[in-house]
């Protein structure tokens, strides 16, 4: 058996081949499929994705006096990979590696399309010191941004425990030259969103049955 592994950024991934991706997953191709999300087209001069924050500064949605920064919340692609009813679903960052490795392990034993959103520091896109690349990760998840969690044959689970009181998402946006214009009413509805989505997860991690489990269920 051969596992078919393809790798790409968040760009190439959420917008440009995501009708290639999606259609990959929807047909069942025995395959892994990462993306390494650094929220911008990166490599040809920082322009904007649909992986960009809400409000962040970049190329092409700079902010200014009128407009602050990009206009659309971040497109959520691990969802819409469970929509397509795929065997394994999950979240990873290198801030993290060892639950990254263990994640790339299962999901290459699946047989069937898995999906692993890597989300990775981009010091020159964030505008921040190279060094903390590593915190911005374990700060991303403190915060609930970003938390590490998979889906397998529907079963949500949280892979690395966030603080039962979670950081201010101001704690991880005060770090990167991205987020420096923003307004104190800016990040409090950023983290109302933060809050709305976290809530939501933890909603479907106590709640949600494996598919198997559910077969069970019916047979009782």
């Amino acid at each position: 058996r051969v596992k078919s592994v393809a790798i790409g950024g968040d760009g190439g991934t959420m917008d440009i081949g995501f009708q290639a991706l999606s259609g990959a997953m929807e047909r069942g191709h025995d395959m892994l499929y990462v993306c390494f999300d650094n929220e911008a087209y990166m490599n040809t001069g920082i322009q904007r994705s649909s992986g960009t924050p809400f409000l962040a500064s970049t190329t092409t949605a700079p902010a200014g006096k009128k407009i602050p920064g990009n206009q659309v919340w971040k497109k959520n692609v691990a969802e819409i990979m469970v929509a397509h009813n795929v065997p394994y679903v999950a979240t990873a960052t290198p801030s993290y590696p060892i639950d990254f490795m263990n994640k790339v392990k299962k999901a290459r034993s699946v047989k069937g399309p898995s999906y692993i959103h890597c989300f990775v520091a981009c010091p020159t896109g964030w505008r921040s010191a190279s060094e903390t690349a590593i915190k911005m990760g374990r700060l991303a998840l403190e915060t609930g941004i970003f938390p590490l969690y998979e889906v397998e044959d529907g079963k949500y689970r949280l892979t690395v425990e966030v603080p039962a009181k979670r950081r201010p998402v101001a704690d991880y946006l005060k770090g990167q030259g991205r987020f420096r214009h923003l307004t104190p009413d800016q990040i409090a509805v950023i983290q109302e969103r933060v809050d709305i989505e976290w809530e939501t997860l933890m909603i479907k991690v106590a709640s949600s049955k494996s598919k198997a489990e559910l077969r069970a269920q019916r047979g009782k």
